[in-house]
């Protein structure tokens, strides 16, 4: 694994982008960024891990919902500057209850339209 990390081009912040896509369905499900730590937790341990630049910490994806990701498969781009995570998603990727962050279709009149279903309610207590 040493060998992987020192190839990939972490940016200033120590930081590379993540696309998490769906195993199965193929839908992108979100766009995080990774640590070194969170790439070496998540590969070591099978289950994604990010770093949550808004609180400035690492954090296993599904932390407070339990909507876990688990890892099937690692690609790195051509620049080795992002990555593409397959993954099979617990239940749902997004904090708001859909099975993708990418639930909002932008409409011609530059309106939102929602393109799926809620899988779970985020208000409800399980």
């Amino acid at each position: 694994m040493k060998k992987f990390m020192e190839q990939l081009k972490f940016n200033e912040q120590g930081l590379i982008p993540a696309v998490i896509q769906d195993y199965k369905t193929k839908k992108v499900l979100t766009l995080c960024y990774m640590t070194k730590e969170a790439l070496r937790k998540t590969i070591e341990e099978g289950k994604v891990y990010v770093f949550r630049r808004s609180e400035k910490r690492l954090m296993i994806k599904g932390e407070t919902s339990g909507h876990i990701q688990i890892l099937k498969e690692v690609f790195v781009d051509c620049e080795a500057n992002s990555l593409l995570l397959k993954v099979e998603q617990k239940t749902a990727a997004c904090h708001a209850g859909y099975f993708t962050c990418y639930y909002r279709r932008v409409n011609k009149d530059g309106s939102f339209g929602i393109s799926e279903e809620k899988v779970f309610d985020p208000g409800k207590v399980y």
